[in-house]
């Protein structure tokens, strides 16, 4: 995939998280780029010392955000929860969206490429991917003209559920997977997304892709392929559907965390974490995971205190 370089053009471009995961690969791919970045995040103390970012506190407030947005050329946004926590909901996470989409179009933003999710629905039983649904629909009537890029899951670099898998395979005997294990997944890889929301950036129009690597898999393999790569001895255990999202929760007791949501876990068994859209990235999940299996599982990735809880967050891996 090739995109235009838009170094010529005037004014900086905007991030949303760019100290997180997908926004801080998005950053990173802007400034390789020479775009000058300015992120709008909740979490300033994460900011690397090898990133040229502008930090502007994600305070949704219509002024405050206009002010930030103003002169921006492109809003790449990768805001969202993944799941209830606190006072945040998915409702709360929609609503905050529509004000963010609004100080965009009020500032004069150029494009917005923002980050979904594949299958999305408003009709969805699952809030999650109704939700992620609401949100597109909230862009599309915002005024601006936009690109959507729609991942599944998404590896690599410090991504949470590759590693996760890893870390139990590495220290239990048993792991469990909910029924057969026979749905698919269709995982990109973290700088291939980026390299998707740039190019999708330089594009007309406005346009809605699938995020999606080369490779589908069932969740089974992609279990067994994480198993070689740490040399685990773990026995996989079939669980009945059913009582799956039930185990999930117990271990997430014990880390203290969301391990798996049950409404994850039933999306993902439904096939919504699969695609069958032409491929937009270029690295295989299982040649990433061969490569980086020694590494892969030595910390576990705390989605509570990397997203909520601030006062934990140096502790986050």
């Amino acid at each position: 995939m090739v995109g235009i370089k838009r170094t010529e053009q005037p004014g900086f471009d905007v991030v949303t998280g760019a100290f997180s995961y997908s926004g801080n690969a998005i950053a990173r791919a802007l400034i390789a780029q020479g775009r000058r970045v300015r992120t709008l995040t909740n979490h300033p103390d994460r900011a690397s010392g090898d990133m040229s970012v502008e930090a502007h506190p994600l305070v949704f407030d219509e002024h405050r955000l206009r002010a930030s947005l103003q002169g921006a050329d492109t809003l790449y946004n990768t805001y969202w929860v993944r799941f209830p926590h606190g006072g945040t909901t998915f409702a709360t996470a929609v609503a905050n969206s529509r004000t963010l989409f609004g100080a965009a179009a009020a500032a004069g933003v150029r494009r917005i490429v923002h980050v979904s999710i594949t299958n999305p629905a408003l009709d969805s039983p699952y809030p999650y991917f109704r939700g992620k649904a609401e949100v597109e629909r909230e862009l599309s009537s915002c005024g601006v003209a936009y690109a959507v890029a729609r991942p599944a899951i998404l590896f690599g670099g410090d991504g949470v559920l590759v590693n996760n898998i890893a870390w139990l395979l590495r220290r239990f005997p048993v792991v469990a997977i909910g029924g057969r294990g026979d749905y698919r997944i269709r995982a990109i890889h973290i700088d291939d997304l980026a390299a998707l929301c740039l190019d999708l950036a330089t594009r007309e129009g406005d346009l809605v892709v699938d995020a999606v690597g080369p490779q589908s898999l069932t969740f089974r393999e992609l279990l067994e392929c994480i198993r070689a790569a740490v040399g685990s001895g773990s026995v996989v255990l079939p669980v009945p559907e059913h009582l799956f999202p039930w185990v999930t929760a117990a271990l997430g007791v014990l880390v203290r965390d969301r391990l798996l949501t049950p409404d994850e876990y039933w999306a993902m068994a439904k096939g919504l974490a699969d695609s069958t859209a032409p491929t937009t990235g270029n690295i295989a999940i299982t040649d990433w995971i061969a490569a980086n299996g020694d590494q892969l599982g030595r910390n576990y990735a705390n989605e509570i205190v990397r997203h909520f809880d601030r006062a934990q967050t140096s502790q986050a891996r």
